[in-house]
């Protein structure tokens, strides 16, 4: 009988303990029904903190990809940005579409300290403009940019700046160049003429440790929608890759698959040609046609002229010109206190150069020969100073 009685007893005793599991099941939701499995099934298991009721996980599928987006915000400027560097919110844009045509949400960006090589470093200077934001363009197919030829891939935002340089490196201008350039903590991308970087290759390596993104502009600054390269599209071929590869040879490592044509004057068959080798294509928002300017005041009045008609943009300027590396203190100075934010263009992947236009920039040096192939520092050696 005191057997019997036990079981009863312990039956009901588990019936009430079903019932209040269930109530409380009820009253906490879903999520607490999940962390409570999750407790139980994997004990002392540290999961992290499960989320709040009123939110629950959503599925990896809920979140869309974006189909051959060319290009990636991987930094934005937050609070331990340089002062001047305005935080920007995210935004949808032209590149930011998915198949369908509507916008997908935005991915966060790595911060600098999970990708060092692209992130926003701290600026010492409170006056400088900074940086807002880096994008990583994927260069696969030969993308072009710049709303002056090319609608599609207008990544930027109202008041936005992607400050380029044409035909560097040169002495003197570059070095103005990239000084002001890196006194205000902010970056820029260089088109570079092959032959220009041959003659000074430490400038080239100045451009690219100081963060800069090194691109190409051919090999000597030829047209090549004009005769003879328009007719000989193997000439014109000759004339891009021997600049890439001279570029990249004066570095000393990685360049930008970043190309602009002399005068913006793009054969549509060397354009399909650059995008057979991943090649991104460059053109311009505003042209500040500096080349046609001698004095720094009116480099400064042309940029910000067009960018208050433009509202943002691509701006081309070039190294090159006196006036301009001149210009540069003043025209950051002033794109600061107009509210312009300076966003920084990164290769997903950097160039790969042809051996056959290596062989012709080696080429180039003929005073180069199997006698000169000792190290410099076995060869000549300071023995008194």
């Amino acid at each position: 009988m005191r057997v019997v009685v036990a079981v009863i007893a312990a039956l009901v005793t588990l019936g009430l303990a079903a019932v209040g599991v269930v109530a409380a099941q009820k009253a906490a939701g879903p999520s607490s029904i999940i962390a409570l499995a999750a407790r139980v099934i994997s004990p002392g298991q540290n999961t992290g903190a499960a989320p709040p009721a009123s939110q629950p996980a959503q599925p990896q599928a809920v979140q869309p990809r974006v189909a051959q987006a060319p290009v990636v915000q991987v930094a934005q400027a937050g609070s331990g940005a340089p002062t001047g560097a305005s935080v920007v919110a995210a935004a949808p844009t032209a590149a930011t579409q998915n198949a369908t045509g509507s916008s997908a949400p935005a991915a966060p960006a790595p911060s600098a300290a999970t990708n060092p090589a692209k992130g926003i470093p701290a600026c010492d200077n409170p006056d400088a403009i900074g940086l807002s934001r880096v994008v990583e363009i994927d260069t696969t197919g030969g993308p072009a940019f710049g709303t002056e030829h090319f609608k599609q891939y207008d990544f930027l935002r109202d008041k936005e700046v992607v400050l380029t340089f044409d035909d560097g490196p040169w002495p003197e201008n570059t070095p103005m160049v990239l000084k002001a350039l890196k006194d205000n903590c902010t970056k820029a991308t260089f088109f570079e003429i092959g032959k220009h970087a041959t003659w000074r290759p430490d400038l080239s390596r100045d451009v690219a440790a100081a963060g800069m993104t090194v691109g190409n502009h051919t090999w000597s600054h030829k047209d090549l929608a004009k005769n003879p390269y328009a007719k000989d599209i193997e000439l014109a071929k000759e004339e891009i890759e021997m600049g890439v590869s001279a570029v990249h040879m004066a570095v000393g490592g990685p360049t930008a698959p970043f190309f602009r044509f002399p005068s913006l004057q793009q054969p549509p068959e060397l354009m399909t040609y650059l995008g057979t080798r991943n090649i991104a294509i460059f053109s311009t928002d505003l042209d500040t046609f500096d080349f046609k300017m001698r004095k720094p005041e009116d480099v400064i009045k042309s940029a910000m002229t067009k960018l208050a008609k433009n509202g943002k943009g691509i701006v081309l300027m070039h190294d090159f010109q006196h006036a301009t590396a001149e210009a540069l203190p003043e025209l950051l100075r002033q794109l600061k206190a107009g509210g312009y934010k300076i966003v920084h263009m990164v290769p997903k992947e950097p160039i790969t150069t042809l051996p056959k236009y290596d062989d012709m920039v080696r080429a180039q040096d003929k005073f180069s020969t199997s006698n000169n192939t000792r190290p410099a520092s076995s060869v000549v050696k300071t023995i008194s100073e």
